[in-house]
């Protein structure tokens, strides 16, 4: 066993590890564990804006999600598992790079003009090019929104062979769009020029999702499917709609954009029966999800092969939906845009066969910056990366001996600055954090109170300290997203 004192974030810790690590400003990916099994391909499925609650097997009772239940039926279903951030992009850069957003490059929806987020940068390490060095083909189909067509944060510039969707995620907003983009190629969709709804673009992601898997069967590929359902615009095809209409009433009626010169371009459109809607794209992503598990089995490859499913944060309130009507948050407080549990703690789903032992829940404590290493102890790389995250692979493969973080962090750098840290079973939110004057700090104990309902701070003032502390020293300033005045912060 090895002792070792490193200075993380500027404080002094004593590390004790079985095996050799390296310590930065974050810590550093551990050298992996010999692998005694054939490199496995990894489909992760990143549903948007899917709710805690929103899956049948974590409780939605108004509809049905049998595909994906059927993964948890033959997997391990998370029941604390928590997104990078509350919002798209931050949370995304967070999966990609195994970094929380006090250190990840993208912490924020920024946009860039006329097409497009702000970019990551040239020296990011990102989740796949950690599979290219080690063999693997890559792909990505659905939305990316983590830097601009031709940017270096360009999908094709961040590691993937392939990429086929929407590479802005405002644009993402819409589903019949004028076009989508293949590699570096704009791929018109005529079908849907003007106000014409001729091709649903989920459809066409997804047939290009397949042939990626029918082209790579015979080599170890890695392909990411951040669908865009079911965020935004409340649109599903016909044939899914009528399985709910009439359904939900009294229905809830959104009036959106629907013609002039920005339709398409990021407004939502109209939707009359939005209850029906919602219950359709979710309908319509859980076959999707089962089209690509027979996809798997009809290839042969399922053995060898791990399905991730989740969501990159909680439900949203926009374009008519409405997520108290389906309890998409379950028990838990607050939506897309909070730090509460609401906004950040998301369904997740494995599926390995013959790993996992099938039918399985762990209330382990993950979150997105642990796919990284946890995939890299599965593939057995041996680079070296910095990161925030904790392989949970121990847990997926019934170890008890599992180690666990001693804190988990995040910022959301809009409506006046929000924070949250949690550590074991307490937890303290932030809110108005760029203006002293206002701030508020409420603090939760999760294992009697999930629903954050009781504020306890004033009753733990020595605890309100130590995660405060923690909340400074985990945040590193990023002259792209200043965190407000980074000074009042320190």
């Amino acid at each position: 066993m090895m002792k070792t004192t490193v200075k993380i974030f500027g404080a002094n810790i004593l590390f004790v590890a079985t095996i050799g690590v390296f310590l930065s400003d974050c810590q550093e990916k551990k050298q992996p564990e010999t692998v005694q099994y054939q490199k496995p391909n990894i489909i992760y499925i990143l549903a948007d804006d899917l709710g805690y609650g929103d899956l049948s097997c974590y409780g939605q009772t108004k509809f049905a999600t049998p595909n994906i239940d059927r993964l948890a039926q033959e997997g391990m279903r998370f029941t604390q598992h928590y997104s990078g951030s509350t919002v798209c992009a931050p949370s995304r850069s967070s999966l990609m790079t195994g970094l929380h957003t006090g250190h990840t490059q993208i912490r924020g929806n920024k946009e860039w003009k006329p097409e497009g987020q702000w970019p990551m940068d040239s020296d990011a390490f990102t989740l796949a090019e950690m599979f290219k060095s080690n063999g693997y083909t890559t792909g990505a189909f659905g939305k990316w929104g983590l830097g601009y067509p031709g940017s270096e944060g360009d999908p094709n510039n961040q590691g993937f062979d392939e990429f086929f969707g929407y590479n802005c995620q405002r644009l993402a907003h819409n589903y019949y769009p004028y076009y989508l983009w293949h590699n570096q190629e704009k791929v018109m969709l005529d079908e849907n020029q003007a106000l014409a709804r001729g091709t649903y673009a989920p459809d066409r992601i997804h047939a290009e999702a397949l042939k990626f898997l029918e082209t790579n069967k015979d080599k170890p590929f890695f392909m990411y499917y951040p669908a865009i359902l079911p965020h935004a615009e409340l649109f599903a095809p016909e044939q899914y709609m009528a399985k709910f209409r009439g359904k939900f009433l009294p229905e809830k009626e959104f009036k959106g954009t629907d013609d002039g010169e920005n339709v398409k371009l990021g407004p939502y459109g109209s939707q009359p029966e939005a209850h029906a809607a919602f219950a359709a794209m979710v309908t319509y992503l859980d076959d999707k999800v089962g089209e690509i598990v027979q996809k798997v089995h009809d290839l042969g490859l399922d053995n060898n092969t791990i399905i991730v499913f989740t969501s990159d944060n909680g439900p949203h309130l926009e374009a008519g939906a409405d997520p108290d009507y389906f309890d998409s948050n379950g028990p838990l407080r607050g939506y897309k845009r909070d730090v509460y549990e609401g906004g950040i703690r998301v369904p997740m789903i494995v599926r390995w066969p013959d790993r996992i032992s099938a039918g399985t829940t762990t209330n382990h404590i993950s979150a997105f910056w642990d796919m990284m290493p946890t995939l890299a102890k599965i593939i057995g790389d041996s680079s070296a990366w910095k990161t925030d995250g904790i392989s949970f692979l121990p847990t997926l493969l019934g170890d008890a001996q599992q180690t666990q973080h001693d804190f988990l962090y995040w910022e959301f750098h809009e409506l006046g600055g929000r924070m949250a840290v949690r550590k074991g079973d307490w937890k303290l939110v932030k809110y108005h954090v760029f203006d002293p004057e206002i701030t508020t700090q409420e603090l939760y104990n999760l294992s009697d109170d999930p629903g954050e309902e009781a504020n306890v701070a004033d009753q733990h003032p020595e605890i309100v300290i130590e995660l405060n502390m923690l909340m400074q020293a985990s945040h590193e300033p990023n002259i792209d997203f200043p965190f407000g005045d980074e000074q009042a912060l320190q």
